[in-house]
């Protein structure tokens, strides 16, 4: 007995092919696509470990990459690369979380309000923002930006701020909108921009111009607070320091410290060529480090409080901080935040020099440029 094949209809064989078509094109787009470019775990909150650093401390571990201002957040330690963002347990070293890209890299990391800010480039814009929480790497936001390929990323409580020659964009870490932006004026340069809770301070070079000057804004709505005009001739350097309680410059052999009301100058502090000047705030005051002195300053006259060795800073505190840890050569000292007074000291062998100090339970953490130390 013969048997017939029936062919199926014509429109059957187009649908399977147009569903083919669609598989395959599918497939070629999520190959390409930034999910299929994104690599990423997450953990569970980790909180800040128990105990506090005793008796002589030696190095635990150490990570090379691109540690934020900011590199201790939520009980971890928060460490860039080109391609992302790791965080990593503060007394193993071990990775808690990671987020990384395989078709973009990383143009700044910053942390603040428990949630690590990633901008990426693409192309030759910094066009990508993520926020990841800090503790379990959970993805908080996402959305677009168009930043400059030299934009620089720092922040402060509440705002992220992303600086670059031409001008300034801030916006919400926490709700990721954009909060406001401004540009330098025609034939002028932003040569660097810091946000504190004074708001945020722009140093402003014009062409020509035997000044710079220094512009201080507000942190959430853009409005100008003050310019003052700073004399600088051309062959002398100048930088921002810090815009916390004070607004900190550097011009060549002198540190400026101006208050946030009116651009008074509250205090000055020499500074001889070659030496690391730094600025933070504890309890209250101004600390600013000038080479191997710490020099605590009251913000509302400008007198300086107490001083004492040094060869970093400790980490900010706020205005409770009941104490600093102070990083030297051969160890970490214990200082009252308000009177300097020592309260206890750690030996720790050889400690790189310009690093800034935090204390995370047992273990001070140690950043400095482009490396995470740890001591315990």
């Amino acid at each position: 007995m013969q048997r017939s094949t029936v062919r199926p209809p014509l429109r059957v064989w187009v649908w399977i092919a147009a569903t083919l078509a669609v598989v395959v094109v599918a497939a070629l787009l999520w190959r390409g696509s930034e999910a299929a470019a994104t690599d990423s775990t997450t953990a569970a909150p980790a909180g800040v470990p128990a105990g506090a650093p005793a008796g002589d401390l030696s190095p635990a571990w150490s990570a090379g990459g691109r540690p934020p201002a900011d590199v201790v957040e939520e009980g971890r330690v928060l460490l860039g690369s080109d391609s992302g963002v790791r965080a990593l347990d503060p007394l193993t070293g071990d990775e808690a979380w990671h987020y990384t890209r395989s078709n973009a890299r990383l143009c700044g990391l910053t942390v603040t309000d428990g949630v690590a800010v990633a901008v990426f480039r693409t192309a030759d814009r910094c066009d990508e923002a993520v926020a990841l929480d800090a503790a379990t790497g959970v993805r908080t936001w996402t959305r677009n930006l168009s930043l400059r390929g030299d934009a620089v990323l720092t922040s402060t409580a509440s705002i992220v701020l992303a600086t670059s020659p031409t001008g300034v964009l801030t916006f919400d870490p926490v709700g990721n909108n954009v909060r406001w932006r401004a540009g330098a004026p025609g034939g002028c340069t932003w040569l660097s921009a810091v946000a504190g809770d004074t708001g945020v301070a722009v140093l402003q070079r014009c062409a020509g111009a035997q000044v710079v000057q220094l512009r201080l804004y507000d942190g959430f709505d853009g409005s100008e607070h003050w310019t003052v005009d700073v004399p600088v001739p051309e062959d002398v350097d100048v930088a921002l320091l810090g815009a916390d309680a004070l607004v900190g410059l550097r011009v060549g052999g002198e540190v400026r410290l101006f208050a946030p009301d009116g651009a008074a100058l509250r205090a000055t502090l020499p500074a001889a060529p070659g030496d690391t000047v730094q600025q933070t705030t504890a309890a209250g005051l101004v600390l600013v480090r000038v080479g191997g002195t710490l020099s605590a300053v009251d913000p509302a006259g400008g007198a300086v409080r107490w001083t004492a060795p040094a060869d970093g800073l400790p980490a900010a505190t706020g205005a409770d901080g009941p104490e600093v840890v102070v990083p030297t050569a051969d160890g970490f000292v214990r200082r009252d935040a308000r009177t300097g007074d020592e309260l206890g000291r750690w030996a720790a062998g050889e400690v790189p020099p310009d690093g800034t100090a935090t204390v995370v339970g047992p273990a001070v953490v140690l950043r400095l440029a482009d490396e995470v130390r740890t001591y315990r």
